[in-house]
């Protein structure tokens, strides 16, 4: 373990598919922080244009000091920072940042990992994730490590940092989105769970503005062993339970550890893939006229988005993984909305970066809307469209499965459970183009992981192309 810190202390800075993270103590460190920050003053000293970084931190462990810290650099660089006050949620901070006047912003949290993990997300002062070349300087600026040194000779921070309320107007200005006239005269009841993550009271103080009842799960802040603030499947048996239990019209939400990831149970408990929320979104806003131009989806999105987008007359384009490819098409105003196959989505005239609360907002409206639970929209969806059956799974990233994946990409198979294989796209992984769905394979951004995606039109397909692709990952 301690020649592992020592590897990874020295190891050159790297961000992944969403901020840098790693295992607090031995991956994110108090000096590597300092060499992150540092990286991130200087992007701000070029691009900020004298205006101040907005600061947060989520409700992870540890996070206040890890806020101190890099607050402390920022201001010992001589950087105009503002600190919100309290922890808060990537989209109130990313939604801040566009509204106001800031050089970008910087979070304190690990998202969606596991508890022994820590880091920081950067946000652009358009609102949206680091880009790829913002990236790419912080990294570059955070290994030149002597250059602190000098920085800190021009003098002590003069005084503490201002503090905002940022939670109040995110929930002011997603009030105004939604339809409060229909949410307040359905009767509606949401179960959110909030993973216990920076998401937990503010989704409530938006829908009971709204009328609708919000019955909170796992809101206490989070223990340092928890379990990973994720929400998958099989971390949902505990909402599942009430939601089934609830009766009447009522839905149920989970939201990752900062909020910025959904997902979505129906009346009856069960859970919902990303692609069929994502459709569900997609036809209510473009049924309501809120998005007219068009959606930008993952290569690991299932069709069925694509379909239900065509019938509305939508432009509908696919892009690598990692959300910044996404909302970059908002920026362009070439998408309204844009969602993957991970739990994010956004409506471009409210946010540039994914919002779990946004996308539970709507489809709480969509419910509350038709007085009917979320099976019946999806059911006329199938009935149109096609059923589509979407999952994903993941394995260790051993030197055997990287190797494995290196090969499949070089000399991708000609069929898939006895299938023809009919296009191989090596944007960001392997997808393995099939008649009626897809397997992908990538290497996680995030978590020394390499994961499945695949989509079929029924359960035992889907479960095939899965097991057949954790065939090809073991394979010598």
């Amino acid at each position: 373990m301690a020649a592992h810190r020592e590897t990874a202390s020295r190891a050159p800075l790297r961000f992944g598919t969403n901020g840098w993270r790693g295992v607090l103590g031995a991956e994110v460190t108090t000096p590597r922080l300092r060499d992150a920050v540092r990286g991130i003053a200087e992007w701000v000293r070029q691009s900020g244009g004298g205006r101040p970084l907005l600061v947060a931190r989520d409700r992870r462990p540890f996070g206040e000091h890890l806020l101190d810290v890099a607050v402390e650099e920022l201001e010992s660089l001589r950087i105009p920072v503002e600190v919100a006050s309290g922890p808060i949620p990537t989209p109130v901070l990313s939604r801040s940042v566009r509204e106001g006047d800031f050089a970008g912003g910087l979070l304190i949290t690990a998202s969606h990992n596991p508890m022994a993990y820590q880091g920081l997300k950067v946000i652009e002062s358009n609102g949206s994730a680091a880009s790829r070349d913002t990236v790419k300087m912080i990294e570059a600026k955070a290994a030149k490590r002597s250059a602190r040194v000098a920085a800190r000779s021009r003098g002590a921070p003069a005084g503490s940092p201002r503090t905002r309320d940022l939670t109040s107007p995110y929930i002011r200005d997603l009030v105004k989105v939604l339809d409060v006239d229909a949410l307040r005269s359905s009767g509606l009841t949401l179960h959110h769970d909030a993973m216990h993550g920076a998401g937990a009271q503010i989704l409530s103080r938006v829908l009971e503005r709204c009328g609708v009842t919000v019955r909170l799960h796992r809101s206490e802040a989070p223990r340092p062993c928890g379990e990973a603030p994720d929400p998958n499947p099989g971390r949902l048996v505990g909402i599942a339970r009430a939601v089934r239990a609830q009766g009447g019209l009522c839905l149920g939400v989970a939201t990752d550890g900062d909020a910025d990831r959904y997902a979505a149970l129906d009346s009856d408990g069960r859970v919902l893939t990303e692609t069929q929320t994502v459709a569900l979104l997609v036809d209510h806003l473009a049924r309501s006229g809120r998005i007219r131009t068009g959606v930008a989806i993952s290569v690991a999105t299932g069709s069925l988005v694509e379909r239900v987008a065509k019938s509305h007359g939508l432009r509908v384009t696919r892009h690598a993984m990692g959300f910044r490819a996404l909302a970059q098409q908002l920026i362009e105003g070439r998408a309204d909305v844009a969602g993957e196959e991970s739990g994010g989505f956004a409506l471009g005239s409210f946010t540039f970066d994914k919002d779990g609360m946004l996308a539970a907002c709507l489809l709480a409206e969509l419910v509350a809307a038709s007085a009917q639970p979320l099976r019946a929209h999806l059911r006329k969806l199938e009935r149109d469209f096609g059923a589509s059956h979407c999952s994903r799974a993941a394995i260790p990233a051993t030197r055997q499965a990287r190797e494995a994946l290196g090969r499949i990409r070089r000399a991708p198979p000609e069929r898939l459970c006895r299938e023809a294989v009919q296009a191989a796209e090596v944007r960001g992984g392997l997808r393995l183009e099939l008649a009626d769905g897809f397997l992908m394979l990538r290497c996680s951004g995030t978590e020394p992981a390499i994961r499945l995606y695949a989509e079929a039109p029924d359960r035992d397909r889907l479960a095939a192309r899965l097991q057949a692709g954790i065939a090809l990952l073991a394979s010598d």
